[in-house]
């Protein structure tokens, strides 16, 4: 990793990580998440399988998607219309980048910020050619310059600051038109992606590919499912967010409803998803959660998760908790927690074949 991302602060992280979800806090917001996501459940009986056409789009199209305020926490919903495809993309993430590759759109991306997290080996080769603006997150200038008609990713980063790509209406001002995952607000869970996949098959007339992708995914989910359907009682678990190994430091993170739906896959409840209060090491202790998951920081800055592990579990104050007698610490990469993207499905997967290696064999 270059200088540049590795100079981020964990605390600065941890800043972002809240933008991307929990800064949406609204019924609202949630409400229209909600509604969306009944329509998409609708929607997928309806989706093409290999032995029906699929859609064609019609231009104009109207997509509905997101909007706030510059420094807001409520997202509202707004109607972005697209009289044809888009040529230029600029990705604001990693994972954004990724899915839009999964959908053969290579060759219209211009731009990709932040670029770290564990990659998707599968389109890895493609994403390796693409302009890399920096490994950490840009600003609306430098995503000004890569002359873009739509910008596509996670949430949070719809920002003027010198991290944010730009507001929704400001950079709609320019003329740019916008797209923000779903599954990056609150509200948002893992089947928000298949809303999100779906509404890029429109945009770029690209269905075939799209429900072709949606039905991967859920194959996928599907054997986790089925792999882990003996076990009838979810486990509950803590996410301690930390880097050293000498400070405990629990993350409830309250409203990001993403993070805690996808741990459902693999049988797990995050037992401080209501605090909505900074959560000490004594609550944690009191609590008394069955598994802890740590960020894995290994495609960041190389870091190996043993490190982390041991110091949990050698840490006499933690040395009551079931989770540290169970030797149950496992370590997930921080994209598949809060980057909001279709390849969480990844974590998940290598997750539960860590927790339940028997099912797996």
């Amino acid at each position: 990793m270059k200088k540049k991302w590795l100079g981020l602060s964990l605390t600065f992280l941890l800043t972002l990580t809240a933008c991307g979800g929990t800064n949406t806090s609204s019924s609202t917001s949630s409400g229209s998440a909600s509604a969306q996501n009944q329509a998409q459940n609708e929607a997928q009986t309806q989706t093409p399988n290999q032995n029906q056409e699929a859609a064609t789009t019609q231009y104009p199209v109207t997509i509905v998607n997101y909007t706030k305020a510059e420094g807001g926490t409520v997202w509202e919903e707004k109607e972005q219309v697209f009289d044809q495809t888009p040529e230029r993309i600029m990705a604001n993430t990693r994972p954004a980048a990724e899915l839009l590759l999964h959908l053969g759109l290579g060759d219209k991306i211009v731009g990709v910020g932040a670029n770290f997290g564990a990659p998707d080996t599968s389109v890895e080769e493609e994403y390796n050619k693409l302009d890399i603006l920096s490994d950490g997150y840009v600003g609306k200038e430098v995503t000004l310059g890569t002359d873009p008609d739509l910008v596509v990713g996670r949430g949070g980063l719809f920002e003027n600051a010198d991290w944010g790509v730009g507001t929704v209406d400001v950079l709609n001002e320019m003329d740019i038109k916008t797209y923000v995952l779903e599954s990056s607000i609150t509200g948002g869970t893992y089947e928000s992606v298949y809303k999100d996949i779906e509404n890029l098959g429109r945009i770029f007339n690209v269905q075939d590919k799209a429900s072709e992708f949606i039905q991967e995914l859920k194959g996928r989910q599907e054997v986790i499912s089925s792999k882990l359907a003996g076990i009838t009682e979810e486990k509950t678990f803590a996410l301690l967010f930390m880097s050293d190994p000498k400070e405990v430091s629990v993350y409830a993170a309250h409203d990001e409803t993403f993070f805690s739906d996808v741990f459902h896959m693999v049988k797990l409840d995050n037992m401080f998803k209501n605090e909505t209060g900074e959560v000490s090491v004594e609550t944690l202790i009191g609590a008394d959660p069955d598994v802890l998951i740590i960020p894995d920081w290994k495609t960041y800055d190389g870091s190996d998760a043993k490190t982390l592990k041991e110091a949990l579990y050698t840490n006499p104050k933690l040395s009551s908790m079931k989770a540290i007698q169970n030797k149950q610490i496992y370590a997930v990469d921080y994209n598949y927690m809060f980057g909001y993207g279709y390849n969480t499905i990844d974590g998940m997967e290598q997750l539960a074949k860590e927790m339940y290696p028997d099912l797996f064999k």
